[in-house]
């Protein structure tokens, strides 16, 4: 019974509940750092240039050719389609005008997460 208590330590706990998802503290600082710097990427015009295309809150002139980007979370329950809709539209729809962003690697992984993360706090 003393060795049990004695693995239990404070940072196994931690890692433990981190893992989880349980520390907010920790995992929504990396996240509003991501969405803050994911922001910044969709409105470059040199990078994701979302704007060219879409609407979106705090955005100026935007496009009109793709939807406007509000209540993600509704129209993507699943984050993680969302970002594969990112990285390459073209797989739901081959007659998309959106960028391939991943495969013509116009963006990064990391770079698509940050938007990804963005454009789903929207």
């Amino acid at each position: 019974m003393r060795l049990t208590a004695r693995l239990l330590t404070s940072a196994s706990i931690a890692a433990f509940i981190g893992c989880l998802g349980i520390a907010p503290g920790i995992a929504s600082a990396d996240t509003a750092s991501d969405i803050a710097q994911g922001k910044k990427l969709a409105f470059n015009k040199k990078k994701g240039n979302c704007l060219a295309c879409h609407q979106i809150a705090g955005g100026t002139l935007p496009g009109n050719i793709g939807p406007p980007l509000v209540a993600m979370k509704a129209r993507f329950p699943d984050f993680e389609k969302l970002r594969a809709q990112i990285y390459d539209s073209r797989v739901n729809n081959p007659n998309t005008i959106m960028p391939p962003f991943g495969p013509d690697v116009i963006l990064t992984d990391s770079e698509i997460n940050k938007i990804a993360a963005f454009i789903y706090s929207l």
